[in-house]
């Protein structure tokens, strides 16, 4: 009777430890993935700070007139270069 206690107590004692390493290795597993996107987050945050300040610096007025000036070739609108349309109306239609 004493073998047989003794062998169902060894059994659950192997059982018991084998489930504990299980649970180690497998919290050690989620820990390192918390860790791993945690650091992703920070380098995407700063990415998207990085990102904001370069926007802020291509949208200030000033490098907008020069980008206009430069790459597309505008130039300031003058009278003399400025065309008004007129709308005219139809015949039988009242202005």
């Amino acid at each position: 009777m004493t073998t047989r206690l003794n062998m169902l107590l060894l059994v659950a004692l192997i059982v018991s430890a084998v489930y504990l390493v299980q649970t180690s290795y497998e919290s050690r597993r989620l820990f390192v993935a918390v860790e791993r996107s945690r650091s992703q987050g920070r380098q995407l945050q700063l990415e998207a700070e990085r990102l904001d300040l370069e926007l802020r610096a291509e949208a200030t007025s000033g490098r907008v007139d020069e980008v206009a000036r430069v790459r597309l070739q505008m130039r300031t609108a003058t009278p003399a270069t400025t065309a008004y349309v007129v709308e005219s109306a139809a015949p039988g239609e009242k202005p």
